[in-house]
């Protein structure tokens, strides 16, 4: 670790000067030699490079989104070559080349802050091997030496002897309860920023190499913070819970106000905003704006969240418009369902189309129109009695082949032999 924290000595004394200026600050209010002013100025340390990285984050939040928008892409790849693995990586490759995306994007913001970790490293191992580093001069050497927090020195770490803890002043039961809770806390802040994000602001529609990947780092780290975090000091250790709970507030505010489309986040957000906008009959801000517009503009591409945050609106008589605000009282709208068929809602009634008739209605209301129209009277349907004999033969006086029996028995004759008359009534 001494080597690696040397090869970033060339930070090493602005982030010693930093400390300085922050400790000058804090050691009027609570004593230059307390774990408070030294432990303060770390924590500001944390929080202004934190500040200084806000660009990178935002960055890295945009090149999650356009992650997000290869899903679909993704999946149609996975399905294409699922068995062949080496093609799929492949394809996948070219799909970030083409669309400018990185899929390790959502490291750089750890990456950014390895040189002032090490830098950080590099100072307070000099205190504790006694030895100037930087600005920190004899004086402010021996200041922070004295310095503890909650009992355990500042230069301490977990694997430090007896001997080396009480050179510092204090006692190795301290020492390991100390940053034995502190790295537990360091774990668990890395493990539950990690574990939102995938819970709450991921679109789980679709299975990609990145969820996967994001999944992976959600127990790598917190793991690699148990292990590595024995060997770091306890100034190391308030360096990184600090930067860790810094990320938490922020991922936290992130996921409230800026969630993945098609995650649970979005749809718990477009809930607020969508009583927000009933309530108001407006958008207020222009983040409000900004989200209506891009759902406006989605159009049929919208999500299950979305078509449902456009349906509310319209049910109370509210229309999301192109350019994000919300306008009411207009005499139509359009609701579209969940599987992307559409319908209308309000304004005039739809004229409705008569009912379809059978073919014998058809040809009986046809015949019916014809003879009212020549003044004649109404032809008798099928259910009305006739008064013409059913057996009467057809014109031309012959029976067709084959229905001479079906005439007498129609008649009212019985088919087979007849009975000869009797004499007496001749």
């Amino acid at each position: 670790m001494d080597t690696i924290a040397s090869l970033f000595s060339f930070i090493t004394t602005p982030v010693s000067w930093v400390i300085v200026q922050f400790h000058s600050v804090y050691g009027k209010i609570f004593g230059p030699d307390t774990g408070w002013a030294w432990g303060l100025s770390i924590v500001s340390l944390v929080i202004l490079i934190r500040i200084c990285l806000i660009p990178l984050f935002v960055k890295q939040i945009k090149a999650t989104r356009a992650m997000q928008t290869l899903q679909p892409e993704m999946k149609k790849i996975q399905e294409r070559y699922k068995n062949d693995k080496q093609r799929q990586s492949e394809e996948m490759m070219k799909l970030y080349k083409e669309s400018g995306t990185n899929p390790l994007s959502s490291c750089l913001p750890i990456l950014a802050q390895s040189p002032f970790f090490f830098a950080l490293y590099h100072v307070l191992n000099g205190i504790a091997t006694g030895s100037t580093i930087g600005v920190i001069n004899e004086s402010l050497l021996a200041s922070a030496r004295k310095a503890h927090i909650f009992g355990a020195p500042l230069a301490a770490k977990f694997t430090d002897g007896q001997a080396k803890v009480e050179a510092l002043g204090a006692s190795l039961t301290d020492v390991r309860v100390v940053t034995a809770i502190m790295i537990v806390m360091m774990s668990a802040s890395q493990f539950y920023t990690q574990r939102q994000l995938m819970t709450k602001n991921v679109d789980t529609t679709v299975k990609t190499p990145f969820m996967q990947q994001q999944k992976m780092l959600m127990y790598v780290f917190p793991v690699m913070f148990a292990v590595f975090g024995i060997n770091f000091p306890v100034g190391v250790l308030v360096y990184w819970l600090t930067t860790n709970v810094w990320t938490m507030g922020q991922q936290m505010y992130v996921i409230r106000n800026n969630p993945t489309p098609g995650s649970k986040a979005q749809a718990a957000y477009l809930e607020r905003l969508q009583k927000h906008v009933t309530h108001h009959e407006k958008t207020r801000s222009r983040g409000e704006k900004a989200i209506v517009k891009a759902i406006v503009a989605k159009g049929r591409d919208r999500n299950e969240f979305e078509r449902k945050f456009i349906n509310s609106l319209t049910k109370v008589g509210l229309v999301a418009q192109a350019d994000g605000n919300v306008v009411k009282g207009q005499a139509e709208a359009t609701v579209e369902a969940e599987d992307g068929t559409t319908t209308t809602t309000g304004g005039a009634p739809k004229r409705q189309q008569p009912k379809r008739q059978s073919k014998s209605q058809r040809q009986s209301g046809t015949a019916a129109g014809g003879a009212k129209a020549a003044g004649e009277p109404e032809p008798k349907t099928s259910l009305t009695k006739s008064d013409d004999p059913q057996d009467a033969k057809p014109a031309g006086g012959a029976n067709k082949p084959g229905t001479g029996t079906r005439s007498k028995a129609q008649s009212g004759q019985r088919k087979g032999p007849q009975r000869p008359k009797s004499p007496s009534k001749k």
